[in-house]
């Protein structure tokens, strides 16, 4: 198994790529009682890209866990915090290490989706709102349609633009 190197110049990057996270997730987000609409995905998906499922799965539970103390949206629950641990790890495992396509995109976007999204998630809210399930997935799946292609293209964007291509050649 090969280990990641984490070196000062990666800690900083996965650091920095946190506090975008948790900005991007907390303060420029929509969110709604079932579904929240932001970008605060891509700097996750950014650090599973670079460093792996295992790193990424542990800062995403870490980024998690201070976002909620810092900039609190609602009440903490855990199931969410492993949705986003099993979300990077989707992520690390689909494109980590591996070419950067289209189709191998898509796929960590739609396995995060049914998985993630519309499986544990669906189940979480209707936990925590006490509401069946059945009645709250429709409204999942129609924002899922919406934002598998949006996320997908994000990614993509993000993968293939020149600027981040210069500042992560080091780490791909």
């Amino acid at each position: 198994m090969n280990k990641t190197k984490l070196d000062a110049r990666a800690i900083t990057i996965i650091g920095l790529l946190m506090a975008l996270e948790i900005i991007l997730t907390r303060v420029f987000s929509f969110e709604v009682p079932f579904f929240r609409i932001g970008i605060g995905f891509l700097p996750g998906v950014m650090i599973a890209m670079m460093y792996g499922p295992w790193i990424a799965g542990v800062t995403a539970v870490s980024t998690d866990i201070i976002g909620m103390v810092l900039l609190p949206k609602a009440m903490f629950f855990p199931g969410f915090t492993l949705s986003t641990f099993l979300t990077a790890l989707i992520y690390g495992f689909v494109l980590y290490k591996k070419p950067k396509t289209l189709t191998r995109i898509i796929v960590a976007v739609l396995l995060v989706s049914i998985i993630v999204n519309l499986g544990l998630n669906s189940l979480w809210l209707s936990m925590m709102y006490d509401k069946a399930f059945i009645a709250i997935f429709p409204g999942r799946v129609i924002s899922n349609i919406i934002g598998v292609p949006l996320r997908v293209a994000l990614i993509y964007l993000v993968v293939k633009s020149r600027v981040l291509e210069r500042f992560l050649q080091p780490v791909l």
